[in-house]
């Protein structure tokens, strides 16, 4: 199961910090591991005391996660004072994995969640090597250093918290209007998500957001695809938030948006069946470009609602390595093949390339594949696939480029990745 890290604060009333990052990558369908910078006595009316932990058992905390587990995106909350944030840094900055910060400074209630050195370290160390900074108004004032009143104030802002590299999402549910607008700085471009303004966001917003954010990131989407759809769930978790005592409401961080569930799946499917094709194949069936294996939505209707290996997977000084996450769009031709196949019988909704092998056609037919073997032109490929079909008289086990003899490709074909690791032990 993919796995992600929230490393913040405790929150005892359990609508905020580490209590609702964990119940917020469940919903995405992440494991959540957790590193716990300070223990707080709150309540939904405010905070009472904040106990921070020593820097050395932060450390020693996200070390035993990190040595252990394939992370597969951070998040930091809460992190109190500047050797907190320093600490973090100098472990994070060694590990090539997406770090989204959530620059809490005050809670909900309105009670000071950091010391006076905070900012400094966190401008300092954290945000240069960070993928995404997601300040709310009053967090984006102080890290940009300016009062922000209108439009063109966000702009500024945002490129000045972004100005080492990282993307900015400066949330607008603190801004007046009739709508909240985020805006999202990336690339030096901006976007900006409009959405019908609820009641006041309860206790733990941020948190969710944030946590939403790098769930979806740890599946292998990319920051605006994981923006707009943890967007999309605190907007939900905002409109079902409910009362637990006598002071805020709290947000409602299990929700679940349609659909999402289908996509968490396939893609850890996807990563099931890598993971065992690195330990199974041999070189010789893997193309020069690298190999790749890829799984539909059903229905789907365009390569975008089809997943496969990111870069897909390569022999790398003799090792057979995945290049990246499985993602939504990641293999085009793929794609095109599987959705003339799933024409002829939708229930066949995976593919696999493989390199061709001269004794490969034979070994098919010894184990009862049925395979045909036609010429696959990149520009008519939809067509070529309908005429594999059409010679087999049903959709066939595998379709071998009849094409140039060198780098020719067979596209193995299944109903879901766990019967394609079937096929494959059968041939090789």
């Amino acid at each position: 199961m993919r796995t992600a890290l929230t490393v913040a604060g405790s929150d005892s009333i359990g609508g905020a910090g580490i209590q609702v990052d964990i119940k917020a990558m469940s919903v995405v369908g992440v494991h959540a591991t957790s590193v716990i910078t300070a223990v707080t006595a709150q309540n939904t009316q405010g905070v009472d005391g904040i106990f921070p932990m020593p820097e050395e058992f932060v450390q020693a905390q996200l070390e035993a996660v990190l040595k252990d587990c394939d992370i597969k995106a951070v998040k930091t909350g809460m992190l109190y004072n500047a050797e907190i944030v320093e600490t973090v840094a100098d472990i994070l900055e060694d590990h090539e994995v997406p770090l989204i910060v959530d620059p809490v400074m005050i809670s909900g209630t309105g009670c000071s969640l950091c010391d006076d050195d905070f900012v400094k370290a966190l401008k300092k160390k954290l945000l240069p090597i960070c993928e995404l900074v997601t300040p709310n108004r009053h967090e984006a004032e102080v890290l940009a250093g300016m009062s922000i009143k209108g439009e063109d104030d966000v702009t500024l802002a945002c490129e000045l918290i972004g100005k080492q590299g990282s993307s900015v999402l400066l949330k607008g549910g603190h801004m007046k209007g009739p709508k909240v607008i985020d805006y999202l700085y990336l690339s030096s471009e901006f976007n900006k998500l409009e959405y019908p303004r609820l009641n006041k966001a309860g206790h733990g917003s941020g948190c969710a957001l944030s946590a939403f954010i790098t769930a979806n990131m740890a599946k292998g989407l990319d920051i605006v695809n994981a923006v707009m759809k943890s967007r999309d769930l605190i907007q939900e978790s905002i409109a079902t938030q409910y009362a637990i005592g006598k002071g805020d409401v709290v947000v409602n961080p299990m929700v679940k948006m349609k659909g999402e569930s289908d996509k968490f799946r396939i893609l850890d499917s996807l990563d099931n069946a890598a993971a065992k094709i690195v330990d199974i194949v041999p070189d010789e069936f893997v193309p020069k470009a690298g190999m790749n294996i890829a799984f539909a939505l059903k229905e789907a209707a365009g390569p975008e609602e089809i997943a496969a290996i990111d870069k897909r997977l390569v022999v790398h000084n003799g090792i057979l390595r995945k290049n990246g996450p499985a993602k939504f769009g990641a293999a085009e031709q793929l794609s095109y093949v599987l959705l003339e196949i799933m024409k002829h019988d939708p229930k066949d909704r995976c593919i696999m390339s493989l390199a061709y092998r001269n004794d490969i056609l034979d070994v098919m037919e010894e184990v009862g594949m049925t395979a045909v073997a036609v010429e696959m032109p990149k520009d008519k490929i939809a067509e070529a696939t309908a005429k594999a079909v059409g010679i087999a008289g049903k959709v066939p086990d595998a379709i071998v480029d009849k094409g140039s003899k060198k780098d020719r490709i067979i596209r193995l074909i299944a109903r879901d990745p766990e019967l394609m690791m079937q096929k494959l032990e059968n041939i090789l």
